[in-house]
């Protein structure tokens, strides 16, 4: 038996940021049915340092139709200030007959597109139609496809970039502006990005707030992306309390989203306050943002189920055109 290698490359060409937003809604509708199983993820963290290996199993659908892969990456958020990306790993896809490896994809590529069109996803559901004005916070490798993903879902003529680091952001400001074609500017501060934002998103590997609530204007959106651990997050108390707040998986979100959970810890709020699940929106049990007004926030942690809809996809189109390198590694019981 053979295993297709796919390659940051490949992985871009075969999962344009429409075609995954699109995945992404049936890994949701897949999860929000019972049709997947997807146990919080195993992170190690490295002794004296931020940084952490984790394994991210899932499993969507059984029998024939089963989809079984898992993603075994590691993050190290200083390499947003060096040439390597911050997730770097692979994603493994598995067959449903025999348990035999697929397919071998590039994590960090699968990482990036799908985390972003997972907000895409979540702004099509939540922001305001007529959102207009964009507001990243964090030029790093998820800037430029998270301005692709909401662009997908939303007429976005404007976008303020803030950064860290100035040079970072007037970078992405170029490229934005030449691939895009979208007005970009470079923010002063963190508020003055936001000041005028429809929809923001916080993509920063802070562990301490970034955005405030009282800069958010009425009927924002804002998708919180960056922070994935439960001491650290990128919004503040009053930015939680005064948002309807949604999630990817209620049980991740309250093992390991700092964002809601410190703002539980001081009192502010209490479990409730997570409305409901990207799966209970697409299916209609739960209602989003009920009127033009009102502020809404998602919360993302990343869900093993959006890694399998991922490289399924992939895989498949890489193997409908040929693409991809055929690499024999075993599995094949050798006879005596």
């Amino acid at each position: 038996m053979t295993t297709l290698l796919l390659s940051d490359r490949e992985v871009h060409k075969f999962l344009p940021m429409p075609e995954c937003i699109e995945a992404m809604e049936g890994a949701f509708r897949s999860l929000a049915a019972g049709q997947s199983q997807v146990p919080l993820r195993t992170v190690i963290r490295l002794p004296d340092s931020p940084n952490a290996f984790g394994v991210m199993p899932a499993v969507v659908g059984s029998g024939t139709n089963a989809q079984i892969a898992a993603k075994i990456i590691t993050v190290f958020p200083g390499n947003d200030a060096t040439p390597f990306d911050s997730h770097i790993g692979v994603v493994l896809l598995f067959g449903p007959d025999h348990g035999e490896l697929l397919a071998i994809a590039d994590a960090s590529s699968i990482t990036a597109i799908r985390t972003s069109a997972v907000s895409g996803l979540a702004t099509r559901l939540l922001a305001r139609p007529d959102s207009q004005r964009l507001a990243l916070l964090g030029a790093g490798t998820l800037a430029m496809p998270h301005l692709e993903a909401v662009s997908a879902v939303r007429p976005i003529k404007e976008v303020n970039i803030w950064s860290r680091s100035p040079a970072r952001a007037q970078d992405f400001a170029q490229n934005a502006q030449a691939k895009q074609g979208v007005k970009v500017t470079v923010a002063r501060s963190a508020q003055e990005a936001v000041a005028t934002a429809d929809v923001v998103c916080t993509i920063t590997a802070s562990r301490t707030p970034i955005l405030e609530g009282r800069w958010l204007a009425p009927g924002t959106h804002v998708n919180a992306v960056g922070s994935s651990i439960a001491s650290a997050r990128e919004l503040d108390t009053e930015a939680v309390r005064r948002a309807r707040l949604f999630v990817d998986l209620r049980e991740s979100a309250l093992k390991e989203a700092g964002d809601f959970l410190i703002p539980r810890t001081e009192g502010a709020i209490a479990d409730d306050h997570i409305l409901g699940e990207l799966g209970d929106l697409l299916t209609g049990l739960i209602v989003g943002r009920q009127n033009p007004k009102e502020i809404t926030l998602f919360k993302s942690l990343g869900l093993a189920v959006e890694d399998v809809a991922a490289i399924r996809h992939v895989y498949e189109k890489a193997t409908a055109a040929g693409a991809g390198t055929r690499v024999t590694i075993g599995g094949l019981r050798r006879l005596v």
